[in-house]
């Protein structure tokens, strides 16, 4: 019963999270390193990655194990936000409407715009010149 666990996928722009959640004591560990040494910059961050738990008012109750990979720091958090808030509605179909009503179960489909051919970016033209 130890080793049993919810897996769940979370995305943000380029991020990918492969999140694992089982009972525990309230651990979040990102690609083998606590969360507090990952994301030690930044406390914003680490209180973002606990959004799910303190909605659901059930902080220190469930270890969390992330694989993140692509993107930066913010996406990151991002994509294991949204990992641990599914994982926790497979969990418990209960908890999915509150979780629905935080917006924590939407994933945000905002990704960056390529480069076309021809322009400087996505958008950016050479400045015309009428005369």
């Amino acid at each position: 019963m130890a080793d049993k666990y919810i897996y769940a996928l979370g995305r943000r722009k380029s991020s990918t999270a492969q999140v694992r959640l089982q009972k525990g004591k309230g651990v979040i560990v990102v690609n083998g390193k606590p969360a507090s040494e990952y994301l030690a910059d930044s406390k914003y961050l680490l209180n973002r990655l606990n959004a799910p738990f303190l909605v659901l008012e059930i902080e220190n109750k469930f270890d969390v194990s992330a694989k993140v990979s692509g993107g930066g720091h913010s996406g990151q958090v991002d994509a294991i936000q949204l990992g641990i808030a599914k994982a926790l509605a497979i969990m418990n179909e209960d908890l999915r409407a509150t979780l629905k009503r935080a917006d924590l179960l939407g994933r945000d489909p905002r990704e960056k715009e390529r480069k076309k051919f021809g322009l400087k970016g996505a958008r950016k033209q050479r400045q015309f010149t009428k005369r």
